[in-house]
């Protein structure tokens, strides 16, 4: 008798999730075209992510030195301290000033999620996409920054 249970509860299992199985097929098929449908705009996206890199000609520059070997340099312009370029891995990218609570000086290029974050002693670069820091400890010893950190790069010499 517990044998026959047995078997039957084994057929009703099985007889479930073979009914489970072909249900699960029929949304795979559509979420294929739906998938196909969706490559043209991820390709349009990235078109659109491509801006002209700033002009820096006339702006200030300021290098800095990070940890790992890693460095970058800063573009400011007196006449607009709402905006920075910075030059990373040999390309230059516009960042525009946040407002923040703390103090610290936050630069922001959303399209291609950049984040720096200027304080005091050092400076800070974020990958916002990818959620980790590209760049920590960045100084520089230019000894006129002080008086440009507060209206752009937020980031002060380290003696």
């Amino acid at each position: 008798m517990k044998l026959l249970s047995f078997i039957s509860l084994a057929f009703a299992a099985c007889t479930i999730l073979v009914a489970n199985a072909h249900a699960v097929e029929a949304p795979r098929s559509k979420t294929k075209s739906t998938a196909k449908a969706a490559k043209p705009a991820a390709t349009q996206a990235t078109k659109e992510d491509d801006e002209p890199e700033p002009d820096v000609a006339s702006h200030k520059n300021f290098d800095y030195k990070c940890e790992l070997g890693n460095s970058l340099t800063m573009y400011t312009n007196p006449e607009d301290a709402d905006h920075v370029a910075m030059r990373w891995k040999k390309r230059l990218y516009r960042l525009t000033k946040v407002d923040t609570t703390t103090g610290a000086v936050r630069f922001e290029n959303r399209k291609s999620g950049f984040v720096w974050i200027g304080i005091p002693a050092k400076g800070l670069l974020l990958d916002s996409h990818k959620g980790q820091q590209l760049a920590n400890e960045c100084k520089t010893e230019a000894a006129s920054l002080a008086e440009v950190n507060s209206s752009a790069t937020g980031a002060a010499p380290v003696k």
